[in-house]
């Protein structure tokens, strides 16, 4: 059966309307019956025939209705019963009710006349059509408008009119208990930082009265910080599914409305739920939808709903309401662009920052997401954490599923180390060309360029360790080499103009040893201007400009920091760091053609190479044991460090269990 719908009451109810008002007459008399106009003579001359049944008079139009005796239905209109119906009429115009009285009257006495006189007083038509006419708008603009609220408020799900009066109700989704979410601290890896700041809120939400006893006082907010992808969203749930107690879920965005106050109303209506269900928590995700920073130069006259939206934000979570219990959480990849206000104590005491994963949280992620694939012997997952650095926990995952379905596509009964390879490659790369057509001279050309990267990255000491190259076209690279880069705290100046020199290898092996240069060094030349600019205007590293920044955070403030002469002087420095780093490039190169030359024919041979042939053709990196020290003590660093948090957790867990079987 087909499921039930409101519209089809509208509809018969419309449609029943219409057939009365279409079937039926002002006099109740069908309005199907055959009619004809006739002069005020003629229906005189029917009178005195003796044709006339009975007469309708309708004094407001001066008009009257003449219906005809069966018998003489033929006389007036020529045809039977049949065809006109049982009572067909005449309409006549009159000039005065009075004179068709008189006249009436005295056909009566004639005995001519023997039929019933009537009056009708309306303007015509009868009362349900008179109804339905007047109706008719007021039913299409209240259809019109409740179409348009239903749509608004997301339906009429929960009985008439509910779209239209929900609408400034709030659309956070609650979780009755936070272990419904089914996610806790044991499946967020890494993030120890973090972790720990949200393990204090979970303390705060079970045992109150252990900080309030002190005199302390619950901190009203925390605001999760990060890039996209580092899980701020899994901590906050994490955090619900801890405490266990009612969880508000909203995103930014669903405050802001096309309706003026609707922002402002649903902010409202959370926090009163919210106090209904004390102690809980809100989470509003990406926060700076409704939580910008509020314009200085507002027009004249204007209404911003999101500052509004924002203002109604302050007020319920500092104002002069209490919100006891309630801890709100919040989440944004942008924490400059949000509002003094909505940051200041008291409403955020917290910032708490999610950062991407150090090598050691890496392997962590990895053993999260590695759970449910069939993994071939040959995966380590200390070599897939260091071939992903600057990876988030979302990349992780992209990488750990893109490698099962390479495993799939190849009919692999499990996921082996190459898989995961080539997913890091489709990620960071691009998907690989292999139908992109090349002459054998662009090949060569191609070959030639990423050789005198790897050539540079291997003679320089502070270059990142050289993993493999290949000369296979991905996504708009024609070209690319991999490097294994050392996670540094701290990047210092020699490091940097090695990196750039590295990145100057391609060109400069194009000059040198093709005779002309080619657009294919476009984004490496990029990366090294940027990078030459961040050194002298932000870092102060130039020989001319030293230990100055010019770096300008003012909002609303378009003129640089610095004078026109500043600037010549900085584009000057810029152009010298850069032309020395790229003699250097083509010194080192010189020193070492023969090397490249079976490098760039090699890869011209096998497309991809690896470290140990560069090794082979080069003999062992003079830095390589140095490089592997520094990783090894760091691995070891982050393994104590890592392990003392640990066993400060489980001491704090024992506690707290002791506490409670008290």
């Amino acid at each position: 059966m087909p499921r039930f719908n409101m519209n089809w009451i509208y509809f018969i109810a419309i449609m029943t309307l219409g057939m009365l008002y279409l079937t039926t007459s002002g006099d109740g008399v069908g309005a199907s019956q055959a009619h004809t106009e006739s002069t005020y003579t003629d229906f005189k001359g029917f009178v005195e025939h003796g044709y006339a049944d009975k007469i309708v008079v309708n004094k407001n139009q001066n008009t009257l209705k003449m219906y005809v005796k069966a018998e003489h239905i033929r006389d007036v209109f020529g045809a039977g019963h049949q065809q006109t119906g049982t009572s067909p009429y005449v309409d006549v115009e009159i000039g005065s009710v009075d004179q068709v009285e008189q006249f009436l009257d005295k056909k009566r006495e004639e005995g001519k006349f023997k039929g019933k006189l009537s009056y009708a007083n309306k303007s015509g038509g009868s009362f349900i059509g008179d109804l339905f006419y007047s109706l008719l708008p007021l039913m299409i603009i209240f259809g019109l408008w409740m179409l348009i609220f239903r749509r608004m408020g997301g339906g009429m799900a929960s009985g008439f009119g509910s779209g239209v009066f929900s609408v400034g109700k709030s659309k956070a989704k609650m979780y009755e208990k936070g272990g419904e979410l089914g996610i806790t601290f044991k499946d967020v890896a890494g993030q120890a930082g973090a972790k720990q700041e949200m393990q204090e809120i979970v303390d705060f939400l079970k045992n109150p009265q252990k900080y309030t006893e002190l005199g302390g006082k619950i901190p009203k907010g925390a605001l999760l910080v990060g890039p996209p992808g580092t899980g701020k969203t899994l901590l906050a749930k994490a955090v619900a599914g801890e405490a266990g107690v009612p969880f508000f879920s909203m995103s930014g965005s669903d405050f802001v409305e096309m309706f003026v106050g609707v922002g402002a109303s649903r902010v409202r209506d959370l926090f009163e739920q919210a106090k209904s269900k004390a102690p809980c928590i809100i989470f509003i995700d990406e926060i700076d939808a409704v939580g910008r920073a509020r314009s200085k130069n507002p027009a004249m006259g204007g209404n911003d709903e999101r500052e509004n939206t924002l203002n109604a934000l302050l007020t319920e979570m500092d104002g002069f309401g209490t919100n006891s219990g309630i801890i709100t959480l919040a989440a944004t990849n942008r924490a400059d662009m949000l509002d003094s206000a909505l940051l200041r104590a008291g409403r955020f005491d917290r910032q708490i920052h999610v950062d991407l994963p150090d090598l050691n949280e890496r392997k962590e992620v990895f053993h999260v997401h590695l759970k449910p694939l069939k993994l071939a012997e040959d995966v380590d997952v200390d070599f897939l954490a260091r071939q992903t650095p600057g990876f988030s926990g979302a990349d992780i995952a992209n990488v750990c599923n893109e490698a099962a379905l390479i495993a799939a596509r190849f009919d692999r009964e499990k996921v082996g180390k190459q898989d995961f390879l080539d997913a890091v490659d489709r990620i960071i790369g691009g998907l690989e060309k292999k139908t992109k057509v090349m002459t054998e001279s662009e090949k060569r050309s191609i070959a030639i360029h990423e050789a005198g990267h790897a050539t540079i990255s291997w003679f320089t000491e502070f270059a990142n360790p050289l993993v493999k190259v290949s000369i296979v076209p991905r996504g708009q690279a024609l070209g690319a080499a991999w490097y294994l880069p050392e996670e540094r705290v701290l990047q210092t100046k020699e490091a940097m103009l090695d990196e750039m020199c590295s990145l100057l290898g391609g060109r400069a092996a194009e000059e040198l040893f093709i005779g002309h240069i080619s657009t294919g060094a476009m984004n490496d030349l990029e990366r090294t201007t940027k990078q030459a600019y961040g050194m002298i205007a932000y870092a102060g590293m130039s020989d001319k400009l030293p230990n100055v920044c010019y770096y300008n955070n003012a909002e609303y403030q378009f003129q640089r920091p610095y004078s026109e002469e500043t600037a010549k002087l900085m584009d000057d420095e810029v152009l010298k760091m850069i032309n020395e780093q790229y003699d250097r490039a083509k010194k080192i190169l010189t020193e070492h053609k023969d090397g490249h030359a079976q490098l760039a024919q090699l890869l011209v041979e096998r497309e991809v190479i690896f470290a140990e042939d560069v090794e082979r053709i080069f003999g062992k990196r003079p830095w390589t044991s140095r490089a592997e020290e520094l990783l090894e003590a760091q691995m070891r660093a982050d393994a104590e460090r890592m392990a003392e948090e640990r066993g400060k957790q489980l001491e704090l867990e024992a506690k707290q269990k002791e506490e409670g079987q008290a």
